[in-house]
């Protein structure tokens, strides 16, 4: 079996889940999902530039709306429980976890333990890290040691 670590900054949408569980066409997938709630690690300033610069201004001004910290932990447990069903919903099997700190460490530490083949990064667009080579896709490349794909994740 085929196993891919997920990570993932919101639920999964049903085109996301099509999108992922048929990349390999048709071998069984073991998916492990790493779901990273906005908090510490997402800069308020770089999420607004990143709607700025998809025509979003509506989501830029909002931006300081969203819960953050601990108050995001809730609704990433909900946003993980249903990407976690509606990837068994389609056949694959499915565990994860709520990324509290450090989410590439994390990641490696999952990698290395369930001797995963690849890892999938799953996001909006963050140009501003992108850019610069911030974003997790970018920094996993040089830390986890399988491939690392980048895919953006479709808007509900």
């Amino acid at each position: 079996m085929f196993t891919s670590v997920l990570m993932i900054e919101k639920p999964l949408t049903p085109e996301d889940v099509e999108f992922v569980t048929t990349l390999h066409g048709e071998e069984d997938i073991s998916f492990i999902v790493l779901m990273q709630p906005r908090g510490d690690q997402a800069d308020l300033l770089l999420r607004a530039i990143d709607d700025v610069a998809l025509g979003e201004l509506k989501e830029a001004v909002r931006e300081g709306d969203e819960p953050e910290g601990q108050d995001a932990k809730g609704p990433a447990d909900l946003a993980l429980e249903h990407s976690l069903g509606a990837l068994r919903a389609a056949g694959c099997e499915a565990v994860g976890q709520v990324v509290e700190d450090h989410p590439l460490d994390k990641l490696k530490s999952v990698v290395d333990e369930s001797g995963a083949d690849e890892v999938i990064v799953l996001t909006a667009p963050h140009y501003v890290e992108e850019f610069f080579h911030r974003d997790w896709a970018s920094r996993a490349r040089h830390k986890v040691g399988v491939p690392v794909l980048k895919l953006f994740a479709h808007s509900e």
